[in-house]
């Protein structure tokens, strides 16, 4: 890969090093000499092939930013933002003196995640598990012992009903009819909104009647338009516009013959493959997204799998490819994995499974673990809360696949530096008790 060369370091008048202006005692700046940057360099040069193009950004930035872009659950442009005011982010990425201006242009993280792929998020992960282990963040006992739970990763889309999906659809058809210099009989582009609308405050008043009247009205404007465009699409010379119309009419047809009842319906135009699962929530009946499954382990919370799994598929069904990325990132197989009810008749080999609500044959030790297993509900939480995992921004089933292994890379990277800060912590009360200073007693500020 030719990526872009840092330039040397040498002693500069009007530039001092960023070494000489942070203090080196900051988690950040401890995390950073952690990791092994140069893997990066070596291993992510397989994804750019050697070309007369521009150089590539250094790999050590790109990673240090997709890192503290999920731990601190920032977008790409906020990450680059935050980027230029923070000298230690810049030490983090790999700078040497302080820049004022962003290094990339956010479409840029964008870029990379799609040519590194799911391959090259999960080294991210292995990269944080590795940080982990050399700071003493995790053990390897703690890795032999993990739990394993789904939960649902919603998609960056509105609340899916009929009036919205019947409206969008006919909206894109006309606008592909108007690029496409198609002349539609009637485009209803007055008739429709107000249509939909109306139908929203029937529901909102409960006369359900007059709702289902109006959507019948409104999905035949959507057919009237399809089937206009269908006629006339001939005249159309082959290319990528006329492929471009033809998918939409396809999804706009599925749209139009699904049922209530139908499987694999269609809640997205531009996210087709979104599903709605069901997990038995009394404030959220439904969530729109994907499935991820999650793995930490019991002592700590640390991540060592996370995977999306398209299709909604039983939880159980998912253990062994779970089981299997631990062993791929973690190097070793675990010995114990604790689960709740949900996967029951999974089928998996090589691990003990202990399900939640077993009691027989279980030791003092193993009832205690299964205890633990209830630990990763919060974890998951934080995720969603502190991280970014509550709503996926990236398009498509490859980047629900990316964004779950990224939001897991987050979870780490806050685990690592909050055992980091109460490390040092620790160290400063024992250094000032060996001194005959009074005990140290952290400062509490109290905000309203």
């Amino acid at each position: 890969m030719k990526h872009r060369p840092r330039p040397p370091e040498q002693a500069d008048l009007l530039r001092p090093r960023l070494v000489d202006m942070i203090d080196g005692r900051h988690e950040l700046v401890r995390l950073a000499a952690l990791i092994d940057w140069p893997w990066f360099e070596r291993e992510w040069a397989g994804f750019f092939p050697a070309g007369e193009r521009r150089p590539a950004t250094h790999p050590r930035l790109v990673a240090g930013l997709m890192y503290l872009q999920h731990a601190h659950g920032l977008s790409d442009e906020a990450v680059l933002a935050r980027w230029v005011e923070n000298p230690y982010f810049q030490h983090f990425s790999g700078e040497t003196v302080f820049q004022h201006r962003p290094p990339i242009h956010p479409s840029s993280l964008s870029r990379w995640r799609g040519r590194i792929g799911e391959e090259g998020v999960e080294w991210l992960l292995t990269k944080t598990v590795e940080a982990g282990r050399a700071c003493g963040a995790v053990t390897p006992r703690s890795l032999s012992e993990i739990a394993v739970d789904t939960t649902v990763m919603e998609k960056a889309i509105a609340h899916p009903t009929d009036s919205k999906l019947y409206e969008r659809a006919r909206c894109s058809l006309v606008a592909l009819a108007g690029k496409a210099g198609i002349r539609l009989r009637q485009n209803y582009n007055r008739k429709a909104p107000r249509l939909a609308a109306q139908a929203g405050r029937h529901a909102h008043a409960r006369q359900f009647r007059r709702m289902r009247k109006a959507l019948r009205t409104l999905k035949g404007y959507t057919g009237r338009v399809m089937r206009d465009i269908g006629r006339k699409l001939g005249t159309i010379s082959e290319g990528a516009l006329g492929m471009r119309i033809e998918q939409r009419m396809t999804l706009v047809t599925r749209l139009l013959r699904q049922t209530p009842k139908s499987a694999g319906k269609l809640y997205a135009l531009h996210e087709p493959e979104v599903d709605c699962i069901s997990k038995g929530k009394a404030r959220v009946r439904y969530e729109f997204g994907c499935k991820v499954s999650v793995a930490t382990t019991l002592t700590g919370g640390f991540v060592v799998g996370m995977r999306s799994m398209p299709g909604n598929p039983y939880d159980g069904h998912t253990l062994s490819d779970t089981l299997q990325q631990v062993k791929t990132l973690t190097g070793q197989l675990p010995s114990l994995a604790v689960v709740d009810r949900g996967y029951r008749g999974h089928g998996a080999h090589g691990t003990t499974v202990l399900v939640s609500g077993t009691r027989r044959g279980l030791t003092p030790r193993l009832r205690k673990l299964l205890r633990r297993r209830s630990a990763i509900e919060p974890e998951i939480g934080h995720m969603k809360s502190d991280g970014r995992l509550a709503r996926c921004a990236l398009k498509g089933t490859i980047g629900d696949a990316l964004y779950t292994v990224l939001c897991g890379c987050g979870h780490n990277i806050r685990k690592i530096l909050a055992y980091l800060r109460a490390l040092l912590l620790a160290l400063l009360g024992a250094l000032i008790q060996e001194m005959g200073q009074p005990d140290y007693q952290p400062v509490t500020i109290q905000t309203a």
